[in-house]
């Protein structure tokens, strides 16, 4: 799994999961990954089903209507510190990680389960929810994928 520390932004801020979903979106477009209305399937597929994981990860990608909306496949990365509220009306769901994720085909399957591995490792959330530069969040996704 590669993440480039260009797709990478580190201690962000935001009031809602909208705009949260939108920068890790803005990345991937700012990479030519995905034409811009796959940031909107982004939106979109958050109303229909939350995108957050559990362990305060959210992984918000878009539905399989915008699959012709991604270019290449690639994956962002927006930390949070503080935590951007993902809650449905069921549950409260702090995201300190919000993974943007583009797949040609059925390769954001293998992206979903990549980090879903890594990120069930509580102590992996906590190093990349810590981290103070994008080469330490490399490196902790490099090592944890070992």
């Amino acid at each position: 799994m590669e993440l480039k520390e260009t797709l990478i932004q580190l201690n962000q801020q935001f009031s809602n999961k909208e705009d949260a979903i939108r920068a890790a979106g803005e990345l991937l477009l700012a990479d030519d990954a995905i034409k811009p209305e796959y940031v909107e399937s982004m939106l979109e597929r958050e109303q229909i089903v939350s995108t957050y994981m559990g362990n305060f990860v959210a992984i918000p990608h878009g539905t399989d209507d915008a699959k012709e909306a991604v270019k290449h496949t690639a994956i962002s990365l927006v930390q949070v510190p503080h935590g951007v509220d993902f809650s449905t009306s069921e549950e409260e769901n702090l995201a300190l990680l919000v993974f943007g994720i583009a797949g040609v085909g059925d390769e954001h399957l293998d992206l979903l389960s990549k980090i879903a591995v890594i990120c069930s490792d509580k102590e992996n959330v906590v190093k990349l929810a810590n981290a103070k530069s994008q080469s330490e969040i490399t490196a902790i996704i490099k090592e944890a994928e070992v």
